[in-house]
């Protein structure tokens, strides 16, 4: 029951967030982020209603996926992507959020030919040029934007980041605003295969700051199912 009162005051606070800044609260979905957590506190997530579900690493997540159903659930692969592991990614997620290269691009694309699927993604910005972490540079995305619009089998809908950790929220809101801006510069080039629908922005420490400044899917984990 834990579990889903936490799903409710999540998504209570995505309302209250969305109602500040006059969106509409149905655009904005819930990840919760199902990494290193057992399949039981998924599939308790699962019983309250709750659909999207984040993984970071292929081999726990296919685990996971194939006991729970691939069916049952939306699934997100939100963790660093290797491209020998692409071929895994594809077969199994609704989306991957992390694609940061052309090289990563490429392989999806291939994979997905090969199974006669459309694979949704995200584009990966390190938005505050962090060296720990992964993503394309901020002025490197839309030239990986034009580039990965020509692959027949990739439909790029969005965007994703993740900004620093800061014990104040507010702090983040400035890289949430720039994600937004780059998304807006993406979007006026009217590539093929691509809809700047999403912007994949929030944790569970600032989403109501990132759903005031237009994400359209937070990923929470922390506060859905406790510290790891």
């Amino acid at each position: 029951m834990q579990i889903q009162s936490n799903i409710k005051k999540i998504n209570d606070d995505i309302c209250a967030a969305a109602q500040r800044s006059g969106r509409d609260a149905s655009k904005v979905t819930l990840i919760a982020v199902s990494k290193r957590k057992p399949p039981e506190m998924v599939q308790e997530a699962m019983d309250a209603g709750h659909r999207d579900f984040g993984e970071n690493y292929i081999q726990e997540a296919m685990e996971k996926i194939d006991l729970l159903g691939r069916k049952s659930a939306i699934w997100h692969f939100i963790g660093h992507l290797q491209s020998n592991k692409a071929k895994f990614a594809v077969k199994y997620f609704d989306l991957i959020h992390t694609v940061d290269t052309v090289k990563l691009a490429k392989e999806i694309n291939r994979q997905a030919k090969k199974i006669g699927k459309t694979q949704k993604i995200l584009l990966q910005v390190n938005i505050a040029q962090e060296a720990t972490k992964s993503g394309a540079k901020k002025n490197e995305i839309v030239g990986v934007a034009k580039q990965v619009c020509q692959f027949d089998n990739l439909h790029v809908s969005g965007l994703m980041c993740m900004p620093p950790f800061f014990d104040d929220p507010e702090d983040a809101r400035i890289y949430f605003k720039k994600l937004k801006q780059i998304s807006n510069d993406v979007e006026t080039l009217n590539l093929p295969h691509t809809t700047m629908t999403h912007l994949s922005m929030g944790m569970s420490n600032d989403f109501t700051v990132a759903v005031e400044e237009g994400a359209t899917l937070v990923r929470v984990g922390t506060a859905i199912f406790g510290a790891r």
